[in-house]
């Protein structure tokens, strides 16, 4: 059984005029509010900061506020919310994924991660070879807060004396917790953290989800202490999504799009090799900044053609039928939630919005058997 989230970078094509981005956070509002009515599972966004065109989701706690309020069923992710100092602070973060999870009743998934461009770590001043220990500090401090009448915490990057935070989340003990990962060891990690796995693979067959998926069961098994009070064992998988009534229709109105985001995620990201290495030569846990470096400085990028990402299954992109094929691949290969990423880059709300109609008439109903 598969079920199906509705996934958002927002993106903000140029040229940039007047009221484009008020727009597009609106459009991004009513998408949600849509695909509770077509069986949605869930809506997830990105927290990111100074990526142009990119994503231009930097507060997405106003927009999941707005969600809220005007659905009942869906579930609302953060996909992620970065933990890093000075990103967030934990509190904070305790106190908004709590206010959330209060004012739609429980239905918040806490989705956790380190950040990947240059441009965000080098913008907020992060030592990139710190944020993996501070992760797993601030999963700490935010499930202390939430389950503890009283919390103090005395931390390496941290620290609090005893106080009560409100308001505490509606789900007990806590909302699920999820972590974020692109490289195949830091899926065994996120396994032995005893968390849901938020595996971010982008331009790649769904069969290529198995491996990574695997080496997250792997880590599962080796999870003595899980870093919540409970285990979430679910795996989400990543697509560039978009079903139409033909495959060539779905194909000519997505080929831009979806070749444009597999691009330009391997240039921010490969951005950070040079970065990281001004603090030490070894990239550590950012190793794969390093092979998105060379994919840039070797033009390897250029290999991603729609041609190749239709054929390969590599987006959930056709006719009702071509995209139920594509999804039961990801079925196949381990995938318990499956994230569309409805608009890659420069779809139109209403090319959206037929996307989703037809995804929840057609395909939804052939994967989550629920």
């Amino acid at each position: 059984i598969v079920k199906f989230a509705l996934f958002a970078e927002i993106p903000v094509p140029r040229p940039w005029t007047p009221g484009k981005e008020a727009a597009a956070l609106r459009d991004t509002v009513e998408q949600a509010v849509f695909a509770e009515q077509m069986g949605f599972h869930s809506f997830w966004t990105v927290e990111h900061h100074f990526l142009d065109e990119f994503s231009h989701c930097s507060n997405p706690e106003i927009l999941y506020g707005a969600v809220a309020t005007r659905t009942s069923t869906l579930r609302i992710g953060y996909g992620v919310r970065l933990t890093p100092r000075p990103y967030n602070h934990p509190v904070r973060t305790a106190e908004s994924v709590a206010t959330l999870d209060c004012l739609s009743n429980g239905r918040v998934e806490w989705g956790t991660g380190r950040s990947a461009t240059r441009l965000e770590l080098e913008g907020f001043g992060i030592n990139p070879h710190e944020t993996r220990e501070m992760l797993g500090e601030c999963i700490d401090h935010v499930v202390g807060c939430w389950t503890n009448d009283e919390y103090a915490f005395e931390g390496k990057y941290w620290q609090m004396p005893k106080r009560r935070v409100h308001p505490k989340p509606v789900q007990q003990p806590h909302p699920p917790i999820w972590s974020a990962t692109t490289s195949e060891d830091v899926h065994y990690e996120v396994g032995r953290m005893g968390v849901g796995l938020l595996s971010f693979a982008v331009g790649v067959p769904p069969e290529d989800i198995a491996g990574r998926v695997a080496a997250y069961r792997r880590g599962l098994a080796d999870c003595v202490k899980p870093k919540g009070l409970f285990r979430n064992e679910r795996v989400v998988t990543f697509t560039m999504a978009h079903c139409a009534a033909t495959n060539q229709r779905a194909f000519d109105e997505a080929a831009e799009s979806m070749v444009w985001y597999p691009k330009k995620g391997p240039e921010l990201i490969g951005a950070t090799a040079d970065y990281a290495r001004q603090f030490q030569k070894d990239l550590g846990t950012y190793h794969y900044t390093a092979d998105m470096k060379k994919m840039q400085d070797e033009k390897l990028t250029d290999a991603l053609t729609f041609d190749y990402i239709r054929d390969a299954g590599a987006a959930m992109v056709g006719d009702p039928d071509r995209c139920i094929e594509i999804a039961k691949r990801y079925e196949a290969a381990g995938c318990d939630l499956l994230f569309c990423l409805a608009n890659p880059y420069a779809m139109t709300h209403e090319q959206v919005m037929s996307s989703l109609e037809l995804l929840g008439k057609h395909v939804i109903p052939e994967l989550d058997r629920d």
